[in-house]
């Protein structure tokens, strides 16, 4: 079954990252602000695959001064929605 997940980001230009994880693989992934060709990029990129390893990759990514970034937060967003659905199976 495929979840939706909606994310508002902190300290970036991106306000909300909207994306749907099924079967462990991310999809749809819609970033509302910031820079549109690099975050179609990305988004792009990893429609489609493994959630975890996709975070793994993105996760520290910096932009400039800053101790995150629009990746960076994607990465969060996507670790907080697989945890969410891990404690979701276990309470079933």
């Amino acid at each position: 079954m495929r979840e939706h997940y909606d994310f508002m980001t902190e300290d970036v230009c991106t306000k909300r990252i909207e994306f749907d994880i099924e079967d462990g693989r991310i999809y749809g992934i819609r970033f509302h602000g910031g820079c549109p060709g690099n975050l179609a990029a990305i988004a792009r990129l990893v429609e489609g695959t493994d959630a975890m390893i996709t975070a793994e990759i993105l996760m520290g990514n910096r932009c400039g001064h800053k101790a995150t970034s629009c990746a960076d937060q994607l990465a969060i967003a996507i670790e907080q929605a697989m945890t969410a659905e891990s404690d979701q199976r276990k309470a079933s």
